[in-house]
């Protein structure tokens, strides 16, 4: 789609070009670098975002960062999962606590379950301080990065992409010629604009703003360390919609208040010393010193795209499902979007895919996308019981909400009543703060995934909550603890991907796999590394514990794609699996002719 004159315009080259630094284009540029893949990532501001917008990071996020081997720089400036956890209900900072919820996998009945599902422990690390890490890496692998630069438009053909840019220092425009875009330019995506990516939802459903600031908080939360702070104000001189926010961005001096406006009034103009009173009123303290960092306004978005692909053109990130930030999914999917489509864009430009392979991003992710939206719109209204439970839902006047709160101190059985449906509802919030099957129980039906013919799975407990584990295709491989020669403690999953096909084995397959492996070398051109798990070899079952996951034989195997997905499984070795996982492996690569 273009619509540019006929003027000559210097042209750059390049395999894939993608517009947008944030977490999805920033980590798809240095996926394709580390993969070798030739690539241009451009930005239309002087850097990456200055403000911490998305912060929460999940276990499958921080396993693709650990596959792009920036888990440690991430560690260096994250905060940690232990100081993530004590949510706060209260009047104000300095005031009276209604409830707190543990969150983030805090609770000890939770801890488990993610231990047990990941190598990695989720951390916080806000989108300003994640996007240079991710930017620097893409760089220093081999990618073009360029600030400055706007997109304007593109024009697609048979053999490629033609994508005119504007450099704003020098206000030209010049053209680049790329096997592929990538479009990860945000909620207002001009690229899923222009290639008319069809959209289901709503936009604009409320307004919220941002207030970023410093203050020396410390004797106020130091004692319950938290993201997240929900403080219940209904008699403050300030009118705010919703429960106003103030989240933790560094411990425990910089900061992010959200406070929501009636978007049918427009859009607030928020000075300084506007802000510092709103600050004041919710951290209960005027006395505090504030500094304004910046302050931003932004619209609750619940909006995903039908299809996210059109020809050569790939869409991801918020480009593709724009939500709220309940639940922190948002850079989370996006990261993961750019994780599921790279290895496969590789894998087509290096000619050892068809790119028929490329389908399997749209059928994979789109059900991605529309169920974290739905579940982030959906969490919006879990706090409401809280508000109902403490008698604000109904109340017209400021003075009668805050004799409704306090009813839950008395001793009539109306007040044990009130009490009882307020911890309901913060239980409630698990569904926000603790949805771990949502960040983990992938499940991908595609051209890229070889179906066993397995009874549909069942899932023992809520889906949404809690995380299964599973071997069979279409899931994230098992995560469990193995050792290695040195006695070293390592995962599965990270004895997998970094850009390669993984098959995993025991000791009695190791003779028939070693041969299909190599008719597939042969045949395809495809080196897939061999992990074979057993006594003597590179790799143990010390606890027993991958003998209890894979659900398959010793001599059978799992095919594991480059982002630490099951793509195929045999229960066992026999005379025709070898010939099975050669076809299987031509299938998933659309090379069956």
């Amino acid at each position: 789609m273009s619509n540019e004159s006929n003027e000559k315009l210097s042209l750059i080259e390049t395999d894939v070009l993608i517009v947008g630094t944030g977490p999805a284009g920033a980590s798809a540029s240095a996926l394709l670098a580390t993969y070798g893949i030739d690539n241009i990532v451009i930005n239309k501001f002087a850097w990456t975002c200055r403000t911490p917008r998305a912060h929460i990071t999940n276990q499958r996020t921080i396993e693709a960062l650990r596959d792009l081997g920036v888990e440690q720089d991430c560690l260096d400036l994250a905060t940690p999962q232990e100081l993530m956890g004590e949510n706060t209900f209260a009047e104000s900072l300095a005031g009276e606590e209604i409830a707190r919820v543990l969150a983030w996998g805090m609770p000890p009945a939770r801890k488990a379950d993610y231990e047990l599902s990941s190598p990695a422990k989720m951390f916080d690390l806000p989108q300003n301080l994640l996007e240079p890490i991710l930017t620097r890496t893409a760089a220093h692998r081999g990618s073009k990065v360029r600030f400055n630069t706007e997109y304007l438009s593109f024009e697609q053909d048979d053999e490629g992409v033609t994508t005119t840019l504007l450099d704003l220092i020098s206000q030209e425009k010049f053209q680049v010629r790329s096997k592929y875009l990538i479009g990860a330019d945000g909620g207002n995506s001009k690229i899923a604009e222009d290639a008319d990516l069809p959209m289901e939802g709503e936009m604009g459903m409320a307004g919220s703003m941002n207030i970023v600031f410093d203050a020396d908080l410390s004797k106020y939360v130091e004692h319950r360390p938290s993201l997240l702070y929900w403080l219940i104000q209904p008699g403050g001189e300030l009118a705010g919609l919703g429960i106003p926010l103030i989240r933790m961005v560094r411990p425990w001096n910089k900061w992010l208040c959200i406070w929501g406006y009636d978007i049918s009034q427009g859009t607030p103009k928020v000075t300084d010393e506007y802000a510092k009173e709103i600050l004041h009123q919710l951290i209960g303290d005027d006395q505090v010193p504030i500094k304004i960092d910046s302050t931003s306004t932004w619209t609750v978005n619940s909006m995903y795209a039908v299809r996210n692909t059109k020809d050569r053109i790939f869409c991801m990130g918020d480009a593709v499902h724009r939500h709220t930030p309940m639940n922190g999914l948002g850079s989370n999917t996006s990261i993961q979007d750019a994780f599921n489509l790279s290895w496969k864009l590789a894998m087509v430009i290096k000619g050892e895919a068809n790119p028929s392979l490329l389908e399997s991003y749209n059928d994979e992710r789109i059900p991605v996308g529309e169920q974290v939206v739905k579940r982030a719109t959906k969490s919006l209204g879990d706090l409401g019981p809280i508000m109902e439970a403490l008698g604000l839902a109904n109340a017209d006047s400021p003075e009668q909400k805050i004799k409704n709160i306090a009813k839950r101190k008395e001793t009539n059985l109306k007040a044990e009543e009130q009490r009882k449906k307020l911890r309901q509802a913060v239980e409630g919030t698990q569904y926000i703060y603790n949805c771990h099957g949502v960040e983990m129980n992938l499940r991908y039906t595609s051209s890229a995934v070889i179906s066993d013919g397995s009874p549909d799975e069942v899932f023992i407990r809520d889906k949404e909550l809690y995380h299964q584990a599973s071997s069979r295709p279409g899931a994230m491989v098992p995560h469990v603890w193995l050792i290695d020669q040195d006695q070293q403690k390592i995962s599965t999953v990270d004895i997998c991907g970094k850009g390669k096909f993984t098959l995993i084995t025991g000791l009695g397959g190791l003779e028939q796999w070693s041969s299909a492996l190599a008719e597939i070398e042969k045949t395809l051109g495809i080196n897939v590394n061999l992990r074979v798990i057993g006594p003597g070899q590179d790799y143990e079952d010390i606890y027993g514990d991958f003998a209890r996951v894979r659900d398959i034989s010793e001599t059978g195997a799992l095919l594991v794609r480059p982002d630490n997905i099951v793509a195929w499984r045999a229960q066992e070795a026999n005379e025709k699996s070898g010939a099975e996982l050669v076809a299987s492996m031509q299938s998933i690569l659309g090379k069956t002719d």
